[in-house]
């Protein structure tokens, strides 16, 4: 597998916003700006809280396929390669990893069988699309923890999506999960969310090359990033860690990652997090403590590895 120099684009957009002229020059200033040759587009999907077992998918409050259509072409023509990623979220604002109901199913409970059925079908659907337009890879789930357990619902998930699409396959779980999963063998690709600590990055490549070597499968980040404020570098994850802005530790943060990553070659890339479809005004870049790098110190470190891929 070529290494990926990918950048998340969109998650949690408008749907008219991405295909937008205006999102479209924010992904044209996406691939100037930081060299990347791969862009994740983060497709969101809702359920109502982590007990539902109705998904809801290209609808207004998503992302229509019409506005994706569109987008994908546009990257097309900007000469990146597609990684599909949607991304079920709850509307009750409770994180996706704690999806979760009784492994024993019980009469009148939301029930697995239900929810695998639903989010089958939602996959299937972009399994479809991202055949029609010849995605490079389809990441078929997102820091989805409690799920991950229910090895035979995902590996009959896996193989219902081999027959709709025939590209890469890839399930992103989230850090310090990677040796929960126990279906690594039936994906192409096996990637994580790499929000590790600054001072942790070692011992953490450490612990997932054990995790991984067996199944002999190709490794990347599909999610990796740090907010510009003070903290965060030690806590990545948090994106509701409170401190004054801080660029230069969110610069060196991407620094240290990339140069501790390097030195292993298993490590095949990364989905950085993440580049919106309406860009803050340049002159904002100062102000931000997001995850963004638009106009920031990180961008030139990410441009510069990337560039040098």
């Amino acid at each position: 597998m070529e290494y990926i120099k990918g950048f998340t684009f969109g998650f949690m957009d408008r749907s008219s916003d991405l295909s937008s002229q205006e999102g479209k020059d924010s992904l044209r200033i996406l691939k100037e700006r930081t060299s990347i040759s791969h862009v994740i587009l983060a497709v969101g999907a809702l359920q109502d809280n982590p007990q539902s077992t109705d998904i809801y998918y290209n609808t207004e409050d998503t992302v229509m396929d019409e506005d994706l259509y569109k987008i994908i072409k546009y990257a097309k023509e900007l000469g990146l390669k597609i990684i599909l990623k949607p991304i079920l979220n709850c509307s009750n604002g409770v994180w996706r990893a704690h999806i979760n109901f009784f492994d024993i199913e019980a009469p009148c409970e939301p029930k697995w069988s239900d929810w695998f059925k639903n989010y089958s079908d939602f996959i299937a659907h972009y399994a479809k699309l991202a055949q029609e337009m010849n995605c490079e890879m389809l990441i078929i789930g997102c820091e989805m923890v409690q799920t991950e357990r229910k090895e035979e619902y995902w590996r009959s998930l896996i193989s219902k999506i081999r027959k709709e699409y025939d590209g890469l396959i890839s399930y992103n779980t989230d850090k310090y999960q990677e040796g929960n999963v126990r279906w690594w063998d039936a994906v192409d690709v096996i990637s994580s969310s790499g929000y590790y600590p600054i001072d942790k990055w070692e011992q953490e490549l450490n612990r997932i090359e054990n995790i991984i070597k067996p199944y002999k499968k190709p490794f990347f980040f599909a999610e990796a990033g740090c907010p510009s404020r003070i903290g965060s570098s030690f806590i990545p994850n948090n994106w509701e860690l409170k401190g004054e802005v801080n660029l230069e530790e969110q610069r060196i943060f991407y620094k240290t990652m990339f140069e501790r990553a390097e030195k292993r070659s298993w490590v095949n890339g990364f989905g950085l997090w993440d580049w919106k479809a309406k860009l803050y005004d340049k002159k904002e870049a100062l102000n931000d403590d997001g995850y963004s790098v638009f106009g920031k110190p990180a961008e030139k470190v990410i441009y510069n590895f990337y560039k040098n891929k």
